[in-house]
């Protein structure tokens, strides 16, 4: 999988927020706020291919966190980019 390039981060109000990029301009009906870990994740990733490992490993590198709630959290995130379309 990989993230979806037509999303561009912006911060609004101190709020990371995802906005989705098309050839008519920005659709500010569709946002979605990141948080800080969401954020890095999301910025790590950006132009490459990536498995739900991948995710979960590097959540064991970067914070103090066991293999099996990266593992629970890796996927909690893929689900829900995916679902929100950022990740095709």
């Amino acid at each position: 999988m990989k993230i979806n390039d037509k999303m561009k981060i912006r911060t609004v109000a101190g709020e990371n927020i995802v906005i989705m990029q098309d050839s008519a301009g920005s659709d500010m009906t569709r946002v979605v706020a990141l948080n800080e870990s969401a954020l890095w994740l999301y910025n790590q990733l950006t132009g490459q291919e990536f498995e739900v490992d991948d995710v979960a490993r590097m959540l064991t590198d970067e914070y103090e966190v066991n293999e099996a709630d990266a593992r629970k959290d890796a996927e909690a995130w893929v689900a829900e980019m995916k679902k929100n379309g950022l990740i095709l």
